[in-house]
């Protein structure tokens, strides 16, 4: 077995992979296992995603006792799965036992039935009733990310009663901001906070004190609405209701910091085709297959491009500077257009742009455009002059230019909104539609005009 000397035993700059893989390579299991003890479940699940996986499994099976349900809630859905798919059935629901109702929800969802229905009957009555009825709810709404471990007191009872209550329930459930005021029929009446709790009169009623036009979300609310509450009011929970406003749970803001996470992942992979899943050590055909499928997109829309050069081919031959000027064009669109659909596509993921302000922003980014494409028209031009002494390929360059920059813009803001409302994430495919038209309408405004005036 190879040594590891003492001074080795941290990790080097806080890079916990550095320090890992030598360890498990020299079968330093207790060095390992004592110091996976140390850390908290989301570092290790962070860890495991980013090991191989010829050691992620290794470094799984020295994880101490109790922390692999809290750290499967953490993963990944594609590194989860490997590494679920590589155990025995008992040790899954064992594992599963240990969860929270919430992360037990997400891990369920995505197993085989076979093993998802022997998790759920090997659960007590209180725990299996609770996973149904998160289950019951679909993927991406309050429902699914509530919790319903909450706290609910009557109107008309005193502060000193809710005191003594609170005492008596030790340890309240966690991130517990506010008491939910219910009446015998369950029906959300308002919200008691904490810290009116222990700065009011203790003989003061909680319907007297109580916080009335809390704001509140159904079990069908989308969660990207939900995050917008929670950023927009400042919240740190938020009661669920049904449709007759009976209260169901409450979303507090550690969930919502969870999906704000997920949604910055999924927008940042799916500007590349991938998943917000993806394994960054998935298995390599698997992998392949599914970047091939976006770049099969991207060859589509580079032979429309360059059918489009084709057209030209007699300007080209003629005029050699369109052939090194001609990327200059099209580069500069794809800039232009990319910085009005970044905008565009966090706009409408805000919830900042409707049918009323559509236009306006359209008008916008159209003038926006305009003027960008003054301003470069004209240091492209001369710059164009100053190297082929030619003013009419300057001219030419300028005017293309200019009609690629507004197009670009025009294009920035319609085609994420287009394909959002036809149900299309705009950040998958946006990204690939506007560099296919800047490019057309680049190469087709230059190679146009300069065959028109030019030969």
């Amino acid at each position: 077995m190879t040594h590891i000397p003492q001074e080795s035993k941290e990790p080097v700059d806080g890079n916990l992979v550095d320090f890992i893989i030598p360890l498990l390579i020299a079968d330093e299991e207790t060095i390992i296992s004592d110091y996976l003890g140390q850390l908290h479940s989301a570092e290790i699940a962070n860890l495991l995603s980013a090991l191989p996986r010829e050691y992620r499994q290794h470094l799984w099976k020295l994880l101490p006792i109790g922390l692999e349900g809290e750290t499967l809630s953490y993963l990944g859905e594609e590194v989860r799965n490997g590494i679920i798919g590589k155990m025995e059935d008992a040790d899954v629901i064992a594992v599963a036992e240990t969860m929270n109702i919430d992360g037990l929800a997400d891990v369920v969802d995505g197993l085989p039935d076979r093993i998802s229905d022997e998790i759920i009957e090997s659960l007590d009555d209180d725990r299996r009733q609770r996973l149904e009825v998160s289950l019951s709810y679909l993927e991406g709404t309050a429902g699914r990310l509530m919790s319903t471990d909450v706290i609910s007191v009557r109107v008309n009872v005193t502060i000193a009663v809710v005191l003594r209550y609170l005492r008596y329930l030790k340890p309240l459930p966690p991130h517990t901001d506010a008491l939910m005021v219910t009446n015998e029929h369950g029906d959300f009446l308002g919200k008691l906070k904490l810290d009116v709790i222990v700065s009011e009169h203790p003989s003061s009623l909680v319907g007297d004190i109580m916080q009335e036009d809390a704001v509140t979300v159904t079990d069908a609310t989308n969660e990207h609405d939900v995050t917008q509450l929670f950023e927009q009011r400042g919240l740190l929970s938020i009661p669920v209701i049904d449709e007759v406003g009976k209260l169901l749970g409450r979303i507090t803001v550690d969930n919502v910091v969870g999906v704000i996470v997920a949604e910055a992942d999924k927008a940042l992979l799916a500007s590349g085709g991938l998943s917000e899943d993806e394994d960054l050590f998935a298995a390599i055909l698997p992998s392949a297959k599914r970047r091939g499928i976006w770049l099969g997109i991207n060859l589509v829309t580079v032979f429309m491009a360059a059918w489009i050069i084709g057209r030209f081919e007699e300007a080209l031959d003629k005029i050699v500077a369109l052939a090194v000027l001609m990327p200059i064009v099209a580069s500069m669109g794809g800039i232009a257009g990319s910085q009005t659909l970044t905008l565009t596509i966090r706009g409408l993921a805000l919830g900042q742009i409707s049918n009323t302000n559509l236009r306006w922003l359209g008008n916008k980014e159209l003038a926006v455009g305009f003027l960008n494409g003054c301003a470069w028209a004209v240091v492209v031009a001369i710059v164009t002059f100053a190297w082929f002494q030619d003013i009419g390929i300057a001219l030419i360059i300028a005017a293309a230019m200019m009609l690629n920059l507004v197009a670009a813009s025009l294009s920035g803001v319609l085609i994420p909104v287009i394909l959002s409302r036809r149900g299309i994430d705009p950040a998958l495919s946006g990204a690939v539609i506007l560099t296919t038209i800047t490019d057309i309408v680049g190469f087709l405004s230059f190679l146009g005009l300069a065959t028109i005036f030019l030969l």
